[in-house]
């Protein structure tokens, strides 16, 4: 068949989350770096986002290209059906997207804080991420390009919510989901979803590929605390040699016990978030400003965040009635119910 194209950069998050699906999943595709001289004539995308994907056309037709990793998996699901990374049972699938989700909206925050916010971080992301584009850069070039891009990142800042009023919010969570995932790998559970990985493994992993493995601050945490989930991450970078079958998944009984403790942080930080961020943009509010884990947290409103309160809304309203009861009975008490349970 022919490659599909992966445009994107080292150092992006979902880019590595993608990558790493394809390479689990082994559909042929060419890496390309944006921005790169290999980044010619791939075709225009609604937003300038990376991760693009690149389908090769059909019947002559032009080729396709997408954003958002989130889709882009869903539609890998249904061209290439073998090495699925999405659980058979609706239920199972479900859970798994609240997890992916959550390390995509959420763990984002922490991933940009660490890396904007203190001086050894910005050094090596602004200079190691200009390089990435062309190693070869002249030393005069570099210089303006890395300045360029810390003044642009650190701006962003507060986009994802990252300020002195949400930074011990923050570094916290990442301290606790590194000890969630350390204890789970300690239990023998290999993957969040059973013996083979789901998208909740693949999305957690785009974003520790940055925290454990490339920004100083948050890697020396990682490795000082859970260096067995820096070895985790190593090992989801390339998961092309694992074999898999069915029997893989995660079973419906073990999946209250083995996936509670996560959903319980996703119901501790996020699920505030994700409601105070609806009730600011309905409200045309300027600012989002609730309390989480006890503390106050205020960030500008993010649109695309309530697009996915929507879409998980629409996903749990999509189950059958006795999966719906199901879901509803693994996610009560765990704070992630409120997703569901308030009207905004």
């Amino acid at each position: 068949m022919t490659p599909l194209k992966l445009v994107g950069g080292f150092g992006s998050p979902y880019t590595r989350k993608m990558r790493a699906v394809l390479r689990f999943r082994r559909i042929p595709f060419t890496w390309i770096m944006r921005g790169s001289p290999g980044d010619v004539g791939i075709p225009t995308v609604p937003v300038a986002l990376i991760p693009v994907l690149v389908f090769p056309g059909e019947d002559g037709r032009a080729e396709d290209a997408m954003i958002d990793s989130t889709f882009q998996i869903r539609r890998l699901e249904k061209t290439f059906p073998s090495r699925s990374i999405i659980p058979p049972d609706p239920a199972l699938a479900f859970l798994d997207a609240v997890l992916e989700d959550y390390a995509d909206e959420w763990l984002t925050k922490p991933m940009f804080h660490y890396r904007w916010k203190y001086a050894a971080d910005i050094h090596k992301a602004s200079h190691v991420l200009a390089l990435d584009r062309d190693p070869l850069m002249r030393r005069d070039t570099l210089a303006k390009t890395s300045s360029y891009i810390a003044e642009r990142q650190i701006e962003r800042l507060r986009v994802v919510g990252s300020n002195d009023v949400t930074t011990p919010v923050i570094e916290a969570s990442y301290r606790r989901l590194l000890g969630l995932l350390d204890s789970h790998l300690v239990a023998g559970h290999r993957f969040l979803m059973g013996a083979r990985p789901g998208a909740g493994d693949f999305g957690l992993f785009g974003q520790l590929s940055q925290l454990a493995h490339f920004d100083p601050t948050p890697a020396a945490i990682a490795a000082a605390e859970t260096p067995r989930v820096v070895s985790w991450v190593s090992h989801l970078d390339d998961l092309s040699s694992l074999e898999v079958d069915d029997s893989g998944w995660l079973r419906r009984d073990d999946a209250a016990a083995v996936l509670r403790p996560f959903l319980t942080e996703v119901g501790r930080v996020y699920a505030p978030f994700l409601l105070a961020n609806a009730r600011a943009l309905a409200s045309g509010e300027r600012e989002v400003r609730c309390e989480i884990d006890g503390l106050p947290w205020v960030q500008q409103p993010f649109p695309y965040q309530g697009k996915c309160l929507k879409w998980l809304r629409e996903a749990r309203g999509a189950l059958s009635a006795s999966d719906r009861e199901f879901v509803d009975g693994v996610l009560t008490s765990t704070g992630a119910d409120a997703i569901f349970a308030a009207s905004v």
